[in-house]
């Protein structure tokens, strides 16, 4: 499995003592049931054949851990492991829903409401003397996260993550070779920002970066993801769901109660979602979705 042998990339069988007891905050472990590949493992194998199941609690994992390898700092990977708390079920589904397409960060307004609430996890940061203040806002940690066309933890994991689930274009010897290859370096805009030391590596990271581009900006995956985003608002429109539930249950949840509800509208639009073959996808107008462009820094140069 790539996503295993990623994991023992990034060191985790000797994972920092400090972060083990932050795995089992009760806000997180729900991610280990909302894909990573938003809500898409539920879809047509016809339009999506993931290579193995991922989810928004291994990429916070995979995220805290790149960012504990750079920076040795817990407060930054503290910040990076709960950077996605507020990923509701089918995750950038939702912003199709809310048409914030092109930004896709409509749903980041919870962070802090899911991390003042979780008891278990306020716990855990008073054992360490750690203030919630300072892992809540994880957009003030450049390494964390920054802006586009900049690379951080974030965006680094997820080529990496992508490439192995969904593009299928990057090897296991890639993957050892990006973790060994990232480095921190000073930008032109004087704040921290992962690089790589070696131009082959940084192409290769653009390669894969590219080809998601191309995916995510398919009429196939368009077309699935309002789809989803359809059936999400139809089931909040007929009250079999409340939006808010979107942050509390999981996917496996969420698609038992649609189902369960046996309503025929809904279920018709769930069966085309499950089996709609790739030649019946329409050519339907492509909203303008947000662009993975990436300019990263390669031995301490920026390159165009």
């Amino acid at each position: 499995m790539y996503l295993e042998y990623y994991l023992k990339c990034l060191g985790y069988s000797n994972i920092p003592s400090f972060l083990i007891k932050y795995l089992e905050v009760p806000s997180l472990l729900r991610l280990k049931k909302v894909g990573y590949f938003c809500g898409m493992d539920y879809a047509s194998k016809d339009i999506y054949n993931f290579r193995e199941y991922i989810s928004r609690y291994d990429h916070s994992l995979t995220v805290s851990l790149i960012v504990y390898k750079l920076t040795n700092n817990k407060i930054f990977t503290l910040a990076g492991l709960f950077h996605d708390i507020a990923t509701p079920c089918f995750s950038h589904v939702i912003d199709y829903m809310n048409k914030d397409f092109e930004k896709q960060e409509s749903t980041e307004e919870y962070t802090e409401d899911i991390l003042r609430n979780d008891n278990y996890l306020l716990k855990c940061l008073k054992e360490d003397n750690i203030n919630i203040d300072d892992i809540i806002n994880f957009k003030k940690y450049p390494i964390v996260d920054n802006d586009r066309p900049k690379v951080c933890a974030d965006r680094i994991d997820g080529v990496i993550l992508t490439g192995i689930g969904w593009t299928k274009n990057i090897s296991k010897e890639d993957i050892k070779k990006v973790v060994q290859d990232i480095h921190i370096y000073i930008n032109e805009y004087s704040e921290e920002e992962i690089g790589f030391k070696s131009l082959n590596i940084a192409k290769k990271v653009l390669e894969v970066s590219k080809s998601i581009d191309f995916y995510c900006h398919s009429k196939e995956d368009n077309y699935m993801m309002d789809l989803l985003s359809q059936i999400t608002k139809l089931a909040i429109d007929k009250n079999y769901i409340r939006y808010e539930e979107l942050y509390t249950y999981n996917e496996e949840e969420l698609f038992n109660i649609f189902k369960e509800s046996n309503d025929k509208e809904l279920n018709l639009l769930i069966w085309q979602f499950e089996n709609i073959k790739k030649e019946e996808i329409p050519n339907i107008e492509l909203p303008k979705v947000k662009t993975r462009d990436l300019k990263p820094i390669v031995n301490g140069t920026r390159i165009e």
